[in-house]
């Protein structure tokens, strides 16, 4: 199973996080339309991610109240027609996530600069465990301090928790 620390903060803008990153020689790595539809499972997170027709069942656990948010994660890519409505037959849907999501990479740390439907904009990082959790932690302050992140503002839940069911029925 995979692993990556992870943090969420709500941006008014992303302007000065642009000009961080250009500063920081972080590399753009694209930008992409996500759709993701989370599921009602009680022993972990379970969601399909549809990303410019691709097709993306990732299970994961996080401890949402931790400092340190380490999710442990597994990423299954599936094909087919209609792969939501299937799922959709066997699972519960618990929310759906409509997002613009603009990525940057500095070594190991993917940057997200999400623009959320009925949300708002965020930012996440994800760095990626390589070697061990130190490294990652190491990793990851750093690239907090370079984005001038503050800690205290991050939001210790998914984005399925903070949407309202009203808001993809």
């Amino acid at each position: 199973m995979s692993a990556n620390l992870e943090i969420k903060i709500r941006l008014d803008e992303f302007e000065r996080i642009l000009d961080l990153l250009k500063k920081s020689n972080a590399r753009f790595s694209g930008i992409l339309t996500q759709k993701d539809v989370y599921y009602n499972v009680e022993e972990f997170l379970l969601k399909l991610r549809i990303e410019d027709g691709k097709n993306y069942l990732i299970k994961y656990k996080r401890d949402e109240s931790g400092k340190d948010r380490f999710s442990h994660y597994n990423i299954l890519s599936l094909s087919g027609e209609k792969v939501d409505d299937y799922l959709s037959e066997i699972f519960n849907i618990e929310a759906v996530v409509e997002k613009k999501r603009t990525v940057f990479i500095i070594d190991n740390t993917r940057i997200h600069l999400d623009e959320v439907k009925n949300l708002g904009k965020f930012i996440e990082l994800e760095t990626v465990v390589t070697a061990n959790y130190e490294d990652a932690k190491s990793e990851f302050e750093t690239v907090m301090k370079i984005l001038e992140l503050d800690r205290k503002k991050q939001i210790l839940n998914s984005y399925k928790n903070l949407i309202s069911p009203d808001d993809f029925k």
